[in-house]
């Protein structure tokens, strides 16, 4: 009876002694993404409030935190949610309507035209939310925007309950919300006040390019960036052409251009950099420029291969972006991505050794987080971080078997593949269902949407 009794009383004491949780998740491994990389096994990650409090053994973490709800994932990977650096989520109403051409010619001829006559604050509604299903529904937790309506954008992204890094567009020629780069400038200055300190929505400055701005309209747009501790958001030596009339028209590559304008005096990211010159890199890395690298986009624009090995060998921070769809990527699908980035520098560099899976998971992850300057809340699962987490099942035919989960993650699973999705502590999807968005109702808002830009193309 005494024996009973004492370990009655033990185990009362464990239980006393257990911190509490909101929930914990258990899965068959734990990528973490930390520094160590550290890939546990049969492993669980506990949760309270919007932050992770403890990663270890799944034993361990049930015996040393009480919660009221476990979610069990015994056949699946769990990690932390992709990082997208770089996109146009509203175009995914244009998905489709202008493929197979070059990058000018699909801007000019039909992309800047179609917006024209159908970009109003509810097309950036409808569109963001069928961007937002898309990409939750694939694993991304945080993507990188830059459109019109940015405001209207990043309610669209907090009623999904995603990150968003939202960049309101500068650019020299009248859009659907504002007709003057001043006008561009104000509206920014209005979104970068409203959401200042928003624990979702970061509001950022994107200037288009150097080749669709004025030299004081993209100083300005740095100095309001600043103003407001906010990050810029630029495409920066996309295609040959941009290199070759930059070069004609201001001695000098684009990199170098915008280094001498200050462009890259604050917080950058720079989508694309395809067509860098040896003295670019050290520009970059000196001024702690991002770059969002988005292979299909380049691949697809016939815009050439970003010489990723030679960036992050110069110590230059570089994540994914499936850039947006409607000609330059007609998906956001950042599991493709991972695949292709690998696949493209083995390519151009002839070495199969190039860029191997562990450098491109931590691109889809922590690298991206660096890219967008929050490494210290997202990119890994760790104590104190943001619970934005994903699992991804291995019961699929693609996943079978398994001898290398870096490896598998790379060039076997699929977005298909994502079961559950976390975003600050909230769950967003679960086995492969939105919990916040309403698939139907965007279904049926996009086509109709469609059909309208169907009859301005006629």
């Amino acid at each position: 009876m005494l024996r009973s009794f004492s370990v009655l009383l033990a185990l009362a004491s464990a239980a006393c002694a257990a911190q509490p949780a909101d929930f914990i998740v258990t899965a068959r491994y734990v990528v973490t993404v930390d520094p160590q990389y550290r890939i546990l096994d049969n492993a669980a990650v506990a949760i309270r409030g919007n932050s992770i409090l403890a990663i270890g053994p799944t034993a361990a973490i049930q015996r040393d935190y009480s919660a009221p709800r476990t979610i069990a994932r015994p056949h699946s990977i769990l990690m932390p949610g992709l990082v997208s650096t770089h996109t146009h989520a509203a175009m995914s109403l244009l998905r489709g309507i202008a493929d197979d051409l070059t990058l000018q010619d699909w801007l000019t001829n039909h992309i800047f035209p179609a917006e024209a006559k159908n970009v109003t604050p509810d097309f950036v509604l409808w569109g963001t939310r069928l961007a937002c299903l898309e990409m939750m529904l694939g694993g991304t937790t945080t993507f990188t925007d830059m459109y019109y309506f940015e405001d209207t954008a990043s309610r669209a992204v907090k009623e999904a309950g995603m990150r968003g890094v939202m960049g309101e567009t500068i650019i020299k020629f009248p859009v659907a919300d504002a007709k003057t780069p001043a006008a561009a400038l104000a509206y920014a200055e209005r979104f970068l006040k409203e959401f200042k300190g928003d624990e979702l929505i970061t509001a950022a400055v994107a200037p288009h390019a150097i080749y669709t701005n004025d030299d004081a309209t993209l100083q300005a747009a740095r100095a309001l960036a600043n103003r407001y501790d906010a990050p810029l958001l630029i495409h920066v030596a996309e295609t040959e052409k941009e290199l070759i009339d930059t070069k004609a028209e201001r001695h000098g590559t684009p990199v170098e251009a915008l280094d001498r304008l200050g462009v890259f005096n604050g917080r950058t990211v720079a989508a694309h950099c395809v067509w860098l010159e040896p003295q670019d890199f050290k520009i970059l890395a000196r001024d702690k420029v991002g770059v969002a690298h988005c292979p299909s986009s380049n691949m697809k624009l016939a815009s050439g291969a970003a010489k990723v090995v030679q960036m992050l060998a110069n110590g230059i921070h570089v994540g994914l972006g499936p850039d947006g769809p409607a000609g330059s990527n007609n998906d956001f699908d950042l599991m493709e991505e991972m695949d292709l980035a690998g696949k493209l520098q083995k390519l151009i560099t002839r070495d199969p050794r190039s860029l191997p899976a562990r450098q491109i998971v931590e691109m889809a992850t922590i690298g991206g987080a660096r890219v967008l300057g929050l490494d210290s809340k997202i990119g890994s699962l760790e104590p104190g971080k943001r619970a934005d987490m994903i699992t991804i099942g291995l019961d699929e035919p693609n996943a079978v078997p398994l001898y290398d989960v870096t490896s598998q993650l790379v060039y076997a699973l699929k977005e298909s593949d994502v079961q559950d999705v976390w975003v600050n502590g909230r769950q967003i999807v679960e086995r492969g269902s939105s919990l916040t968005l309403n698939p139907d109702e965007i279904y049926r808002h996009a086509r109709a949407l469609a059909a309208r830009v169907r009859a301005t193309m006629n």
